[in-house]
């Protein structure tokens, strides 16, 4: 059976649209996030979209209807898997899951308490499918560079971390702006160190962010312009930072990412060689699960996650609990 598409503006709904069409069995292949039909897309409006279809097991009357797009061989396997009509499954999916993710956190709680499930063990479940792409322990090194478009959230990401290592009594970092570009991001920046009272370098030459990093005797953290390492001045600063010895690379893109741009950026920014992501402005996505999935197709991790504006609070490590919180709608009030 070719799959049928359905759009509305939850998951619930476009989910009730299926149900409606193809009967209460209808199978759910999976969810995303498309841009809105007519105008509203051109506007950066964007609608989920459900893909679906009816299994060889509905009515006569049903299948007759829509024989002229059947095929048996499209059928998937279902001899090891949570059917979708489980109830479990479907209110997974309706908080934003798609559906493989959702199956896979129902096979992770036991059969007996599926019913009477918790809100805690749900994340537990989910948590321990969202191993592979947590950073546990791992978030930040010596030597951490943040790199990503403009406006994505690299300096306040950097302010956050530096604030919080402050609250906490840990030591300083040292805060390198390496960026000969953005005049108003290098004196957000310095006024963030002031305030923190972390020491503060601007670097506008390869060799000079290069001698920021070597000389310091602390924890570095390293602010890049929002251009792409093909740029020729910026791809410099680039390759200068890529042979210093341990450097975390961030790349740092927001939670309302679509797979399709989060490829693109990941491409744009190949040549910097970032090994982990940090997640910003989940404050401001609808759902994460699209840029959850990009990264797990791709097998990044995620070092960091940023939940609003508020310095220092609004910032955690990418640990499995609190990525499966995000994509659950359960986001964590943080108290510095």
């Amino acid at each position: 059976m070719t799959p049928q598409r359905f759009r509305s503006s939850s998951v619930r709904d476009a989910l009730a649209q299926a149900r409606e069409a193809l009967g209460p069995s209808a199978l759910v292949l999976g969810t995303r996030l498309v841009p809105s039909s007519g105008w509203r897309g051109w506007l950066g409006g964007r609608e989920v979209e459900v893909s679906a279809f009816a299994p060889s097991g509905v009515s006569e009357n049903r299948r007759s209807r829509d024989a002229a797009t059947a095929h048996p061989a499209h059928a998937p396997a279902t001899t090891s898997r949570v059917p979708v009509t489980d109830s479990l499954v479907a209110r997974l999916m309706a908080t934003g899951l798609d559906r493989e993710l959702a199956e896979s956190v129902v096979e992770a709680i036991p059969q007996g308490r599926r019913r009477d499930v918790s809100q805690g063990q749900i994340r537990e479940a989910l948590a321990t499918c969202l191993a592979p792409i947590a950073t546990r322990g791992t978030a930040l090194g010596d030597v951490n560079v943040f790199i990503g478009p403009p406006g994505v959230g690299k300096t306040t990401t950097i302010a956050k971390i530096a604030a919080q290592a402050r609250a906490r009594g840990e030591r300083r970092y040292r805060l390198v702006a390496a960026d000969g570009y953005r005049v108003g991001a290098v004196e957000q920046l310095r006024l963030y160190a002031d305030i923190i009272g972390s020491p503060f370098v601007v670097a506008r030459t390869p060799d000079e962010v290069t001698g920021a990093v070597t000389s310091s005797r602390l924890p570095v953290l390293v602010d890049t312009p929002g251009l792409s390492p093909a740029n020729e001045e910026a791809g410099a600063f680039f390759a200068a930072l890529s042979t210093l010895p341990a450097v975390h690379t961030h790349l740092v893109v927001p939670g309302g990412t679509t797979p399709r741009d989060f490829d693109r950026i990941w491409d744009r920014f190949a040549l910097a060689g970032a090994d982990r992501v940090v997640i910003s402005k989940v404050d401001e996505a609808e759902t994460v699960m699209p840029l959850v999935r990009a990264l797990h197709e791709r097998d990044v991790p995620v070092s960091l996650i940023g939940l609003g504006q508020r310095v220092p609070e609004d910032l955690v490590e990418g640990e499995p609990e609190m990525i499966a919180a995000c994509l659950l709608g359960q986001v964590p009030v943080v108290h510095a």
